[in-house]
């Protein structure tokens, strides 16, 4: 069904949803004081930490962290993306989906339909060419060559274009709107004017077969939909490997090869292993290792990481052990420490020279190989061991080397178990108490930014620019300090939305804000006061998929100590202390201006 879905609705199906019953017919729920509890569905514990609040209509695991309200559970358990949550959530309440249709959707809907029928059929016809082409023998020979069995190419779709300037056109693109979808799906290549000139004797048409004398892979989106391939040479024309364009239907930087074949063979894994290519993903499946996807082409980055660890809390990175195999693993190491929330893990397989995952498997065996993938290196200790390259970590000035080149990577881990967790194995490393440690990273981050720590901690400033810091308290829990006021005001907003009408004064400055902090605090204000009845979950359900979602949901979790009493009062409070302090900066570049006009005008 075409069309947006629309926010009223979702408000309302968000409030007519109880999250107990939408996770207890999936999860097995027991009631526990307040709240209901169950061992966590998306990590394995033997011990549940897993538990749903009725009350607040959320679920949080104190365990990984996962945490959401019904729309999201349902999404991160059946592993569907939104509309099909909502859908399902909707059935179940006994209600219809409305969609909001314009033209413009319409239209594009009608456009990406047309490109995903003309993939389709250029996959089944590069799959029939494979099996009855005249000159299919090298490609057959080549695939049987690394071991395939038909089984495994029928699994995977994999096909072949034969040798020649347009059977793909010849098959398809007769008319004029099928020559302008079959270039826009990327399948055919227009002509330039040189080789037009050159071949207009022998052809009338303007374009030519993008994919020729190629083993092809087709690359399919998690719902099976095919949306671009990959084609491996079989002479030695160049380039070896060749992907299609990107199109309105395929950006290569948020696919993985080899995913929906893993989603569709029917094992649940806990975790994936991610190589570099086609080959690598199907000999890994033709030795029965079927949790393996490759990117196309490109570096890891957040689109990946996030779809995989929406399948499972473990991805391995697997890499040639060359020069150019660790530099990517240190690339994607990079990548991957803002999303490490606890509960995910990573580790790293480095291969012995001239290996590939494919002859690497295929000479050891898949038992073996198992193991080695069970041995791969911790994030940790590859993160450390590469910091430490070069440096003598028993010197007071490499120890202190070592603990100022780990500061920028684990400043961008999230706040949580295992932010601390790696301070702490900092700690061991270095010699010097992990709080001793955090202590001189807040204050070096004070100081680069122009302030002593005396003055960071004075009533009303805001520090929404600044990462939150940990620290154990006496009571062994980690928690934050120096919250900035913005955060706190929000936590507050979260707990009782109605205190956003109690704010008498002008709210303009804070609409010029640049600080996240403060942009989220002003968001959230203007929603409730355009909708003074909305609750946090509808709120929750508003902004779900967004970066204001995103950061609302985790405040949202981390919210455990606010008081129940004199709520508004503090949040009139600290929206004044924030309000005058922008007024104070406001003012004094005034001043500063003012002067500067004076001092000018005298000269």
């Amino acid at each position: 069904m075409a069309g947006l879905i629309p926010q009223s609705f979702i408000d309302d199906l968000l409030q007519r949803t109880d999250i107990v019953e939408v996770i207890d017919k999936r999860v097995p729920l027991k009631k526990q004081g307040n709240n209901y509890t169950a061992c966590c569905p998306f990590h394995q514990e033997k011990t549940p930490s897993f538990s749903v609040n009725q009350d607040r209509q959320f679920y949080y695991c104190f365990g990984c962290g996962a945490g959401g309200n019904a729309i999201g559970f349902v999404m991160d358990f059946d592993k569907s993306d939104f509309p099909v949550a909502v859908e399902a959530l909707a059935k179940d309440a006994g209600l219809e989906v409305p969609r909001e249709e314009s033209e413009q959707h319409i239209k594009k809907v009608s456009q990406h339909a047309s490109l995903f029928d003309a993939l389709d059929k250029a996959s089944k016809f590069y799959q029939l060419q494979l099996r009855q082409h005249p000159k299919r023998d090298s490609a057959v020979h080549y695939l049987k060559s690394r071991g395939l069995t038909g089984e495994v190419a029928a699994n995977f779709s994999i096909g072949f274009a034969p040798a020649g300037w347009d059977n793909l056109l010849v098959k398809m693109g007769v008319s004029t709107e099928e020559q302008s979808h079959l270039l826009r799906a990327g399948l055919i290549v227009e002509k330039n004017k040189s080789q037009i000139e050159k071949q207009s004797k022998a052809s009338n048409n303007n374009f030519y077969d993008r994919f020729r004398d190629r083993i092809m892979f087709p690359i399919r989106d998690t719902r099976g939909r095919t949306v671009a391939f990959g084609g491996r040479v079989l002479g030695d024309e160049k380039p070896k490997y060749l992907n299609s364009p990107e199109t309105p239907v395929f950006r290569k930087s948020s696919e993985l090869y080899g995913l929906y074949e893993l989603k569709k063979c029917g094992e649940k894994f806990d975790k994936i292993i991610l190589v570099e290519g086609y080959m690598d993903v199907i000999a890994l499946s033709q030795m029965g290792i079927k949790n393996a996807v490759a990117t196309l082409g490109t570096a890891t980055n957040s689109q990946h990481l996030i779809k995989i660890f929406r399948q499972v809390s473990e991805l391995i990175f697997c890499f040639d052990g060359d020069s150019a195999g660790e530099k990517a693993a240190w690339r994607a190491l990079e990548n991957t420490l803002p999303l490490m929330e606890d509960g995910r893990r990573i580790k790293f397989l480095f291969l012995p020279s001239g290996e590939d995952p494919d002859s690497y498997v295929r000479s050891i065996g898949q038992d073996q190989f198992s193991r080695k993938v069970s041995s791969a290196k911790p994030l940790e200790d590859f993160l450390f061991e590469k910091l430490g390259t070069g440096l003598d970590t028993n010197s007071i000035e490499g120890k202190a080397r070592l603990s100022n080149l780990a500061k920028k990577h684990i400043s961008k881990i999230p706040a949580g178990v295992y932010a601390r967790l790696m301070l702490e194995r900092l700690s061991e490393l270095v010699g010097v108490p992990a709080e001793s440690i955090e202590q001189l990273y807040s204050r070096n981050t004070s100081d680069s930014e122009g302030q002593s720590p005396k003055s960071a901690n004075t009533p009303g400033s805001d520090l929404s620019n600044r990462p939150p810091t940990l620290r154990t308290p006496q009571n062994g829990k980690i928690s934050f300090y120096q919250k900035p006021a913005s955060i706190k005001a929000i936590e507050l907003l979260l707990q009782k939305p109605e205190i956003a009408l109690s704010i008498n004064r002008d709210l303009k400055p804070l609409r010029s804000a640049e600080d996240e902090g403060r942009k989220l605090l002003i968001s959230l204000i203007e929603m409730i006061q355009v909708d003074p009845k909305i609750d946090v979950f509808a709120l929750l359900g508003y902004c779900y998929g967004s970066n204001l979602g995103n950061q609302l949901t985790r405040i949202f979790r981390d919210e455990k100590i606010t008081p129940t009493e004199g709520v508004e009062e503090e949040f009139v409070q600290i929206m004044d202390n924030i309000l005058s302090d922008i007024h104070n900066k406001l003012e004094l570049i005034r001043l500063k201006t003012e002067l500067r006009s004076r001092v000018s005008g005298g000269d």
